[in-house]
């Protein structure tokens, strides 16, 4: 088995869903075939925080052409092809990191084949406005929480107390939507936070994010994602020009090229116990208008 040189040239980032690109590698994965190539339009699974899935789409290779059943990140040091579950953290020098289509294992597919490869339209669409709307809503928290703070707090991108990005401990992008939980621990107690009485207005919070959202999404705030370089590991960073001020916040999902792309935009509020500490879970749904 021939391993990969150089890290996935990804394409997905500007939103192209169709690309042509010659297979590097090709390896037994559990029951499948993963299938590496020089360049890819097909978003995987992020190896680092797992929030979005991976696209939906085909590899065709000649007259044939192959369901992507899965795809993921995958890291070789030139000795193993490590799928999946990688041994060091993206970007740890030495390494290379790519992306590793998975078929079913009787796909005849072959180092050196050259290869097209399609993400599907409709599943890229709605998780990509599930991931926008993802983003906004957790821009929305921050500052609908605000008030709870008592002291000095790391701050959002728009510089509010970043909640979000204290409290978060999962984060699962859905169609059209995302459901975020955040944990009301005894550090983020020490840290300024007061969850009193939240349980209790969780209402009112819903409220407060979405009229924040309906404001921005009747602005119809651009969004782009900007990149350093082409590579799968490359930082990336989404970019939001808010009618007050513009947002970034590093992401290596896929995104809508508007707020006004996401329609109707709301989110509820649940509390959950975890072993006796509280969480906050939030969950966006966006409707785009037909």
């Amino acid at each position: 088995m021939g391993l990969p040189d150089a890290d996935t040239i990804v394409t997905y980032p500007t939103g192209e869903l169709r690309t042509i690109a010659t297979v590097v590698a090709v390896a037994p994965h559990d029951d499948r075939l993963a299938v590496v190539t020089d360049r890819t339009s097909i978003h995987p699974v992020d190896a680092a925080w797992p929030d979005q899935p991976a696209d939906a789409g085909v590899l065709r290779v000649g007259s044939r052409e192959y369901a992507i059943r899965d795809a993921v990140v995958a890291a070789t040091d030139g000795d193993e092809l490590h799928v999946g579950a990688l041994p060091v953290r993206p970007g740890t020098e030495g390494w290379t990191f790519v992306v590793a289509h998975l078929l079913d294992a009787d796909a005849a597919v072959a180092e050196g084949d050259e290869v097209e490869l399609e993400a599907d339209a409709a599943t890229r669409r709605s998780l990509s406005l599930g991931h926008t709307a993802c983003h906004a809503a957790s821009l929305a928290l921050n500052r609908a929480l605000a008030d709870r703070w008592s002291k000095a707090a790391r701050e959002d991108a728009l510089g509010a107390p970043d909640f979000d990005g204290i409290a978060i401990t999962s984060s699962r992008i859905e169609p059209m939507g995302s459901v975020d939980r955040y944990r009301l621990n005894k550090s983020l107690r020490r840290a300024g936070f007061d969850a009193a009485g939240l349980a209790d207005a969780l209402d009112e919070l819903a409220a407060s994010v979405d009229a924040t959202l309906a404001g921005w999404v009747d602005a119809d705030a651009p969004v782009r994602v900007e990149r350093v370089g082409d590579g799968l590991t490359e930082r990336r960073t989404w970019v939001c020009e808010l009618p007050d001020a513009s947002a970034r916040i590093p992401c290596g999902g896929t995104h809508a090229g508007s707020l006004g792309e996401l329609g109707a935009v709301h989110v509820s509020f649940a509390m959950e116990d975890d072993g006796g500490t509280p969480v906050l879970a939030m969950t966006t749904r966006s409707t785009p208008a037909t």
